[in-house]
Parts: C-alpha cells; sequence; structure tokens
C-alpha cells in the first residue's frame, strides 16, 4: 500500500460520497445566499452574521477539497473478497482481554469510517496497529493511555 493510497471499504467510500453531494448540493448554496443576505445588512467589517457565513463557507470548501482528495487516492477494499488467516485492512477480530477475560469485537476500517461506538477502528489506532499481521491465538499487546494492555485474538473474520 504506497504512502498516497487511502484505504477504505466500499461502505466507507459510499459515506464520502454521500457527505460530499450534501456539501456541494446543500450546504454550499446554503452559505452562499447567507453571505448574500449579509451582504445587504452593510458595513461587513463589523456584521457578525457576514463573518460567520464567511468561516463556514471556508470550511464547507475545505471539506469539499478535502473529501475529493481522499476520494481520488481511495484504494477501496471490499472485506468479504478477503481470504486471509491474518489481520489485514477490513478485518473484524474477537479479542479476549488477558486481565478482565473480557471479549470485544473491533472491524480494521479507514480513519474517515472509525467509529469506536460501533467497534470499528481506523487502521492507524494503536490497537490496529497492534493487531495487523498477527493470527488467531496470538497475544497481542496494545499501547494504550491507561498503559498496555494484553489481548488474545479468538478470531478473526472478513464481513
Amino acid at each position: 500500500m504506497s504512502e498516497d493510497k487511502v484505504p477504505m471499504t466500499v461502505n466507507g467510500k459510499k459515506l464520502l460520497e454521500e457527505e460530499l453531494k450534501q456539501l456541494m448540493t446543500v450546504e454550499r448554496p446554503a452559505v452562499i445566499k447567507a453571505i448574500e443576505v449579509a451582504r445587504g445588512h452593510g458595513d461587513l467589517s463589523e456584521n457578525a452574521d457576514y463573518s460567520a457565513a464567511k468561516e463556514r463557507q471556508g470550511f464547507i470548501e475545505g471539506r469539499i477539497q478535502d473529501i475529493n482528495g481522499k476520494l481520488a487516492r481511495a484504494q477501496v477494499i471490499d472485506p468479504t473478497t478477503i481470504k486471509s488467516d491474518k489481520v489485514v485492512f477490513g478485518a473484524t477480530v474477537v479479542l479476549e482481554d488477558q486481565e478482565s477475560s473480557k471479549k470485544v469485537t473491533y472491524s480494521i476500517v479507514g480513519v474517515d469510517e472509525a467509529d469506536i461506538k460501533n467497534n470499528k477502528i481506523g487502521i492507524t489506532s494503536p490497537i490496529a496497529r497492534a493487531l495487523i499481521g498477527k493470527s488467531k491465538g496470538d497475544e497481542v499487546v496494545v499501547h494504550a493511555p491507561r498503559g498496555q494492555i494484553h489481548y488474545d485474538i479468538l478470531d478473526i473474520s472478513y464481513k
């Protein structure tokens, strides 16, 4: 995987495309309208509405460029097509904390898809980096803010 490629799942690409469409068809026209309305209020140097709308416009345009860049460099990976007994991008991994015996399941996804509440961890996260290349039955040590966590890999699947 070369440095300029952005790995993402099929669903991750779809979510970025939906966000881009929303920004371009709803957000961008709305902020342009807000700027026009604020301009009509006179002196721009003391016009808070104008300043806020211009700031919002800058954010929207930056995000549109960011998404377009990511989509242009996207390396879309369908986890269901992966045949590997080692942990790679797209894997869903069942872990057991050696200390508490608590089981947890994580899916390794693209950075923009990461959502810890739904157990989706970004490829660059400490847990994902510790898991990559490991096999079922391996011990994994994750360097977390609260110290080292020792996990056993119980299962690896691609779905």
